[in-house]
């Protein structure tokens, strides 16, 4: 029969204990001042894996991977959204998906941020476009490249612009941003 241990073994287990004051006088009325004491606090690590889904725009993310700009395109064929929607808005029908990374696309509008998240903090300032393709009727929020964003134009409202992919997909739509046509 194998022995069981007596007691649990103990250790520290990454925890930083913050604030711990306690009375070592035994007399009761010592412990009145626990009553204005200020939190506890404990510091530890904490790791979680995050399982989320692109759900019905997930091929518009597997296109990118692929080098492949898809579209949204209502089944009647009388509108198409520039980014992934699984639905129709007017109609509620499910969408079709098109190929729209050969079509001709131009700046239809832009800003130079000089402020971003902290993902993009580092890249500031950077140039954020809205994008018009031919025959699609929504805009594409993306990123430009390849200009430089402390000379901006109003020349560039209307440039052709074509798309590139990142080489390695983050499968984020930051995969997918603009350069000027060559």
């Amino acid at each position: 029969m194998a022995k069981l241990p007596s007691k649990r073994e103990e250790t520290l287990g990454g925890y930083i204990v913050h604030g711990i004051p306690f009375p070592i006088e035994t007399d009761p009325d010592s412990l009145a001042f626990l009553k204005k004491m200020a939190p506890i606090q404990i510091e530890q690590d904490y790791a979680i894996t995050y399982l989320h889904s692109y759900a019905q725009d997930s091929p518009w993310f597997a296109g990118l991977t692929q080098k492949r700009l898809l579209a949204s395109q209502d089944p009647s064929g009388s509108y198409t959204y520039a980014n992934p929607r699984g639905h129709d808005m007017y109609s509620g029908e499910e969408t079709n998906w098109i190929d729209i990374t050969e079509r001709q696309a131009n700046i239809h509008a832009f800003t130079v941020c000089h402020f971003g998240s902290e993902e993009f903090l580092p890249e500031t300032p950077f140039i954020l476009a809205l994008i018009g393709f031919e025959g699609v009727d929504t805009l594409l929020l993306t990123r430009i490249m390849g200009l430089d964003p402390m000379e901006a134009k109003l020349d560039w409202i209307g440039m052709e612009v074509q798309p590139q992919f990142l080489r390695n997909s983050k499968l984020k739509p930051t995969d997918v941003y603009f350069v000027p046509k060559a």
